[in-house]
């Protein structure tokens, strides 16, 4: 697996495992929150400096995922 994917997962673990007060809730909050993570991961790689020459590309490439998808 790759190694960032892994680092999310556990942060998605991590971050579930502070809140959930029930089991039967974890599996939920767990893929909300790793989706999450993998969405927003994606969305800083739009925004990082390599994007930055390129007419506001990465940009807008971010807008459009936080829409789409629903991040905040």
């Amino acid at each position: 697996m790759n190694k960032r994917i892994q680092e999310l997962m556990e942060q998605a673990q991590d971050w579930v495992d502070q809140r959930a007060p029930f089991a039967s809730e974890e599996h939920e909050w767990f893929a909300e929150k790793f989706a999450e993570l993998i969405v927003r991961e994606c969305m800083d790689i739009c925004l990082s400096e390599d994007w930055e020459d390129q007419q506001g590309w990465g940009k807008f490439f971010a807008q459009k995922i936080k829409l789409q998808i629903g991040v905040g």
